[in-house]
């Protein structure tokens, strides 16, 4: 879907659509957040500390000290013609300890300021709209829980959108951002394989990279909130 945007001063206005597919209305977008500067240097910055962050850093092996056994010279160390050995847990012999291998105490935390965790998300939603890949809607709240009404809903959205590749990835390619806890809506959505619910307050440029499409309800409160996060 190619991204059909008017700048008005510091505005961007987009379309929004209802649950059939058909145009609501429009919405002015903030410049800031969703007409920023791609900074590559800066998202790749970001993203690679969300990744370390989220190492659990367990991985540990013990060197020749920390070996149970091994105190025992294994033999003599002359007159038997084979080598000199110290210990059966050198690293060299099988039980033996590991060198140079990973430790628990290793730290891999990466902090991110809010500043700049803000302006790698406004970067990569600037990169999402301007290629198309951001729709908005109005609300995704379901009268009940029906995964067959929410298939419906996306069906509807893929004749005003490039959705298409959709069908045929048995992975999630589209993020959908819900303003608000709502159980009907989480668990009417949840069972179409294509898609990936997340609430607004949780969106992260590591996430929104993830997926080729990001689908944002109740857009007027929402864009609000991004835009207070900068």
């Amino acid at each position: 879907m190619e991204a059909k945007i008017q700048e008005k001063t510091n505005k961007i206005s987009v379309k929004i659509y209802d649950q059939k597919g058909k145009e609501k209305g429009t919405i002015d977008l903030p410049e800031k957040v969703f007409g920023a500067k791609w900074r590559s240097d800066l998202v790749h910055q970001v993203v690679q500390s969300m990744r370390s962050n989220k190492r659990a850093g367990t991985a540990d092996t013990k060197d020749r000290g920390e070996v149970r056994g091994g105190g025992k010279k294994p033999w003599k160390q002359k007159g038997t013609g084979q080598a000199r050995h110290g210990s059966s847990r050198s690293p060299i012999w099988v039980g033996g300890g590991v060198t140079h291998g990973p430790l628990s105490d290793k730290n891999y935390k990466r902090k991110i300021s809010k500043t700049m965790r803000a302006q790698a998300l406004f970067s990569v939603l600037s990169k999402k709209l301007k290629d198309g890949e951001i729709i908005f809607i109005d609300t995704l709240a379901m009268p009940s829980i029906k995964t067959a009404d929410a298939v419906k809903v996306v069906n509807n959205l893929k004749k005003v959108s490039d959705w298409k590749i959709v069908d045929a990835s048995k992975k999630p390619r589209v993020l959908t951002a819900i303003f608000g806890r709502d159980e009907k809506t989480e668990k009417s959505f949840r069972n179409i394989p294509q898609l990936e619910i997340v609430f607004l307050k949780n969106l992260n440029p590591f996430d929104v990279l993830n997926y080729k499409y990001l689908l944002i309800e109740n857009p007027v409160e929402s864009v609000k909130f991004l835009e207070s996060r900068g």
